[in-house]
């Protein structure tokens, strides 16, 4: 049977998972994740995973922090004050926004804590400092 390689696209099903248990992705409830190994399009520890498999073949694998997401910066976190939210902004804890800097640029923030005098976001990706399990399961070679 072929093993997926370099250059090939494939169908995967998998789920991410942190080292608590806790899921933060699945494909299990949709169509199998497909893309092209060695185009870069995914952590390149995951594609590195896929290459080898066969279809019908499962792994688990780990990916540490640093070959994930990186780790987590305190430097990105802001505490801003109540009074600097836009008007009509109601700021949930793990929202999700876009902020504009000075300079013109925007990048996208979470919303972690909230209080009567302030607002902390977090410009992190949210899977920073996070070890990643996956299992993944090869479906298909394309």
């Amino acid at each position: 049977m072929a093993q997926a390689k370099t250059g090939d696209t494939v169908k995967v099903h998998y789920t991410g998972k942190l080292d608590d248990g806790t899921i933060f992705d699945t494909s299990a409830d949709r169509e199998p994740l497909e893309f092209t190994i060695g185009e870069k399009q995914l952590i390149p520890d995951f594609e590195r995973a896929v290459a080898g498999m066969e279809p019908g073949e499962s792994k688990s694998i780990q990916i540490a922090s640093e070959n994930a997401y990186g780790p987590h910066h305190e430097e990105m976190v802001m505490v801003i004050e109540r009074k600097d939210v836009p008007e009509g902004l109601n700021p949930q804890v793990d929202q999700r926004l876009q902020v504009q800097q000075q300079n013109g640029q925007s990048f996208v923030v979470t919303v972690t804590a909230v209080s009567e005098e302030s607002v902390t976001l977090d410009g992190n990706h949210p899977l920073a400092g996070k070890d990643l399990n996956f299992d993944i399961q090869l479906t298909e070679i394309v």
